[in-house]
């Protein structure tokens, strides 16, 4: 028991003034002469019993009423030792994650989470809250219902470990204060182990949501392909988990025009497929979706494909340019070779890519027209000639910043062994990595410094590399020198440096990760992209060039769906964003009571056991009311005790 005014019981040393009235006996006894005196002996000695023992207990019944009425003043109480005179700060962290969609026993997992906090809190409390997108700090439940009330599901989740650290910068650090972080999630298992730091002075609370059955179908990813019969065909990968899925129905839709639907059997914990046949060279904002009541984030995914954009593409000769009039042809590219004395550097500027054929000795008025084009972001493909000018080559390759330089030239028979399949010219290309492909070869080459290998000789050397927008041949490719033009390599790395050095959008990106692509169009000097939905407007991070802008996104847009690309409300393009697929995936860590935390299955539960651990049991009306007791005792002794 604790005293919320001790300073009152040093009153209890009044307690002592009655003894001292008792033992005093300032009251006695007189003595009356009688005839019977043996008789009035016996009565005497009675009485004085009796008497004595109606004082000691009118003595005992009025100093349990006085020290009952000082104990009051001193208003003692019952508490936790821990938070006598310390403060309580809180800091909540609420999951709104898409995997909160899940239902619970009473409805989904976030909003009756909602619903238990704006139950069980205090009116009065002041505490932080925070949600994968939101902040609120210092906040009482008055501030907060109505935001809490609409929040909505986000793709993006923070890390369990970056919650603690926010919790943590909330709270702040006080040796006199209670600092108490309650996290309540699913615990969606994310890769590694769940793991929180002991932090000192801190209370660490998790409150494991569980959904009643963890089935989800989900459409997984979206990619284009072409069959046998040379027919465009977009693949549907379907995931499900929990229980079997039979007869799965999927529609597809251009813009609100229903053009297909099919069904597929899902096994349990598995992917299926499903496939639709499209038709080439149309322009298609497409969506494919799912019927699935468990969790409806992941029923839809979004695709475009728009009119392709031909890339411009100037080769400049003086060697045969057969190869290169193979490879970029007019279906997609727009090639304008020219041999060296009869190019018009004007053409430069509007080019995506340049490629350089065996020139012996590149000018320097080349040199200054490639300068901007390079600074403008556009990409040069160099092939150097037999015997050629190392001294130009290096000008040309120092224009663009290239630290990978050009060595002396060798004469030296050398296999082109190694293949860089993670390279990003090769995405997609080979469906697994070959090792027992013709090695084509090369009579003579430039030795280089570079390790950025995109193409390697069996020595390690480089064949093929990168620098900046450059990519670098370290041989010539005529037939005299090398039988690379015979290699299968030749069609996809030519075919891929002309397609990447426009980067056209894909079908589809994914919100949350790094998306670059180049939209071609020309923007004045005040010209800004925006991308626009039905429900955002933004302008994402983008630089201009003189044939192209390049846009990157990462945080924005937080909404799945189909963009329009706009210049001042002019629709350029579409581009599909989707959310990741990583919630789709309803498995949760098993947690369990330790010293670093305390595991509850539900919000209030939790509450409940706060309020009661932090309840302060006040007595002093308890000891107001024994003193009166007493002190009707008292009264009853003096009047009827004889």
């Amino acid at each position: 028991m604790q005293f919320k005014h001790p300073e009152f019981l040093y009153a209890l040393f009044a307690l002592i003034i009655p003894i001292l009235v008792h033992l005093f006996q300032l009251r006695r006894f007189q003595k009356v002469d009688f005839t019977n005196v043996q008789f009035l002996k016996t009565v005497t000695t009675q009485t004085r019993k009796s008497s004595q023992i109606k004082k000691w207990l009118t003595l005992l019944a009025r100093m349990l009423a006085l020290a009952g009425i000082i104990i009051a003043f001193a208003q003692p109480f019952l508490a936790n030792e821990d938070i006598v005179g310390k403060k309580s700060k809180t800091a909540i962290y609420l999951d709104n994650s898409f995997s909160m969609q899940a239902k619970g026993s009473s409805g989904p997992l976030l909003k009756r989470a909602v619903q238990e906090i704006l139950n069980k809190l205090p009116e009065e409390e002041v505490f932080s809250l925070f949600t994968n997108t939101e902040t609120f700090k210092d906040v009482s439940k008055k501030d907060i219902q109505n935001d809490l009330l609409q929040l909505d599901y986000s793709s993006n989740q923070l890390s369990y470990s970056s919650v603690e650290l926010k919790a943590k910068e909330l709270l702040g650090s006080s040796s006199e204060t209670i600092n108490r972080v309650i996290m309540i999630s699913d615990f969606q298992q994310k890769d590694g182990n769940f793991e929180l730091s002991n932090l000192d002075q801190t209370k660490t609370h998790l409150v494991q949501l569980k959904p009643v059955t963890r089935q989800n179908i989900a459409v997984d990813s979206l990619h284009l392909g072409y069959n046998t019969d040379n027919e465009l065909i977009l693949n549907v990968i379907l995931s499900n988990t929990d229980t079997n899925a039979e007869n799965t129905s999927i529609a597809l839709y251009n813009d609100t025009n229903l053009i297909a639907k099919t069904a597929v059997s899902i096994p349990k914990n598995n992917k299926a497929k499903a496939q639709f046949r499209l038709d080439k060279n149309v322009k298609i904002n497409g969506r494919v979706t799912i019927e699935d009541p468990a969790m409806t984030f992941d029923n839809s995914r979004y695709f475009t494909i728009n009119t392709p954009e031909k890339v411009k593409v100037i080769a400049i000769n003086e060697a045969k340019d057969d190869f290169i009039k193979n490879i970029f042809t007019s279906d997609e590219f727009l090639l304008l070779s020219s041999p060296l004395d009869k190019l018009n550097y004007n053409d430069i500027t509007d080019a995506n890519l340049v490629v350089i054929n065996e020139l012996k000795q590149i000018p320097l008025s080349l040199i200054n027209a490639l300068k901007p084009f390079i600074d403008q972001g556009g990409t040069i493909c160099f092939i150097p000639a037999l015997d050629g000018d190392l001294t130009s080559y290096l000008q040309l390759l120092n224009q663009n910043s290239t630290s990978d330089v050009l060595l002396s030239q060798n004469k030296q028979e050398k296999k082109i062994t190694s293949i860089h399949f993670s390279h990003p010219l090769y995405r997609g290309v080979f469906d697994k990595q070959v090792t027992n492909f013709q090695y084509p070869k090369v009579h003579t080459y430039f030795q280089t410094s570079t390790t950025n290998n995109i193409l390697s000789f069996e020595d390690n050397s480089a064949f093929l590399f990168k620098s900046n927008n450059t990519y670098i041949f370290t041989s010539a490719l005529n037939r005299e020198n090398s039988n690379f033009k015979n290699s299968p390599l030749i069609v996809p790395t030519l075919y891929n440096i002309g397609k990447q050095s426009l980067q056209l959008t894909d079908i589809s990106y994914t919100i949350g990760k790094v998306n670059s692509y180049d939209i071609p169009i020309t923007l004045g000097q005040d010209g800004v992209l925006s991308l626009v939905s039905e429900y955002e407007n933004i302008v994402p991070l983008q630089q201009s060039f003189s044939t192209k802008v390049r846009v990157t996104t990462d945080d924005v847009p937080t909404r799945a769906g189909i963009y329009s690309v706009q210049n001042k409300k002019q629709n350029i393009q579409h581009v599909s964003y989707n959310y990741t697929n990583t919630e789709s995936d309803l498995q949760y860590y098993s947690l369990k009571t330790n010293e670093a935390y305390q595991v509850n299955e539900s919000v209030s539960e939790l509450f409940d056991q706060i309020k009661e651990e932090s309840s302060v049991n006040e007595l002093w009306k308890w000891f107001v009311i024994f003193a009166l007791l007493f002190l009707l005792i008292e009264i009853l002794f003096l009047k009827f005790l004889k």
